[in-house]
């Protein structure tokens, strides 16, 4: 297991291009399984996750070529199997997009439950409801879902909760139904909307995506596209934070700067200066930040997947902060490692009180998922001495060669072996 060693104390000025989209990286590539020609897809972003779908497609049968380090080619007419690997599906959330794209393509599939961060309930009862609406029988059994339909068919199915990954696998799973589904209270997020486009392109009629209704009108086959993956908001958002924590000076490049308004909002509150420019954000940072209370939503409101690296900004802000999670009940565990690093926070439940420091102190802590890997990069960078980060894998899982990319900002990181 490697580990990284940061020497804090550093602003990072410069540039960083951001990589595509984990969360639409996830979906696509299961969904290329139901083009009917080959697909071309750019812009991937060169994770662990991803790594980990493209392998499961070609244990499904696939062919895929890697032409580069962001782009494949997949050419899923080679499929010779509707059973995913037991070992393959664990290592990732998102291996539950493979039941509603093979479900589109076969009418069956059998998926292990899926593994991943570590954050709390995340149920896929949502997911279930909607595959059984089109017609599906779904029987969990030894740890796999099975689903099968003689036929699928349009209806009209209500998410009790706003689910991005529901939204997404019915969306798969109605694309070739018979007839017209229409999916309420869906979720908004730009993974949703970027799915939405690849189906589209490979001849789907889908209309509504963004929106809380989609309409999906099923078509009898679809055909191969060329897509390009929308900018990472996650990536984009985590640099711009380690950027005011570091007190720093950064342009953000290659991104969709509507896709960050919740974050720049914030930001702007606690005294970050943020100035939009196309698809560039700069930061800059030259004071201490002023607490501000967050609490996540789903898209469009502030996001989740950011709360533990803005916790970090906020341990560090001049005032009392109140970060209440709406969404995952175990999105707190990083606090306890914060803790380490002199952070005045106290959780109860789903809220967490954050007193803000003057600085925080370098100190050995763990990554214990994949946000709160980069929550503890970003708290490194701004400490003062030496921070070494255990159980890095986790923040490989979702973010394009971290390490380098903070080094060319002026970043003092570097990568160590555990055995050395």
């Amino acid at each position: 297991m490697d580990k990284l060693i940061i020497e804090g104390g550093h602003p990072l000025r410069g540039e960083v291009n951001i990589s595509g989209a984990k969360n639409s990286a996830v979906a696509i590539l299961p969904a290329a399984l139901l083009a009917g020609a080959p697909c071309t897809i750019k812009n991937l972003p060169d994770i662990k996750d991803v790594a980990n779908i493209i392998d499961i497609l070609k244990q499904l049968g696939a062919e895929v070529n890697k032409e580069s380090h962001d782009k494949v080619i997949i050419n899923s007419n080679t499929i010779n199997t509707y059973k995913v690997d037991f070992e393959l599906s664990k290592k990732l959330r998102a291996s539950y997009y493979f039941i509603g794209a093979l479900l589109g393509r076969f009418k069956k599939a059998e998926v292990p439950f899926p593994g991943g961060c570590d954050i709390g309930v995340r149920p896929i009862d949502q997911h279930i409801k909607g595959f059984e609406a089109l017609g599906a029988k779904v029987i969990i059994e030894h740890g796999i879902i099975r689903a099968e339909a003689d036929e699928l068919v349009g209806a009209p199915i209500f998410l009790d909760v706003v689910s991005v990954g529901a939204t997404i696998n019915i969306m798969l799973a109605a694309c070739m139904a018979k007839g017209t589904t229409i999916i309420e209270n869906a979720a908004k997020e730009p993974y949703i909307v970027d799915t939405a486009n690849f189906l589209n392109a490979l001849g789907a009629n889908i209309k509504g995506a963004g929106t809380d209704e989609i309409k999906i009108k099923g078509v009898d086959t679809l055909g191969g596209c060329e897509h390009t993956i929308i900018p990472d908001q996650m990536e984009a958002g985590t640099y711009m934070i380690a950027a005011a924590a570091s007190k720093g000076d950064i342009i953000v490049k290659n991104i969709i700067p509507t896709h960050l308004d919740s974050i720049s909002a914030k930001m702007r509150e606690m005294g970050v200066n943020i100035i939009e420019n196309g698809d560039s954000l700069r930061v800059i940072a030259n004071t201490r930040p002023k607490a501000v209370n967050i609490k996540t939503l789903p898209y469009p409101g502030f996001p989740t997947d950011l709360q533990q690296p803005m916790s970090v900004l906020l341990s560090i802000s001049d005032g009392t902060a109140i970060i209440n999670e709406s969404i995952y009940d175990g999105r707190f565990k990083h606090v306890d490692e914060l803790k380490k690093m002199g952070a005045k926070i106290s959780v109860e439940g789903r809220i967490a009180i954050v007193e803000g420091v003057p600085k925080l102190l370098g100190a050995p802590v763990c990554a214990t998922d994949l946000r709160a890997g980069a929550a503890m990069v970003v708290a490194g960078l701004s400490a003062e001495g030496e921070t070494v980060i255990s159980n890095i894998t986790h923040i490989e899982r979702g973010y394009e060669n971290f390490e380098n990319k903070l080094i060319k900002l002026g970043a003092k990181v570097k990568r160590i072996n555990e055995e050395d």
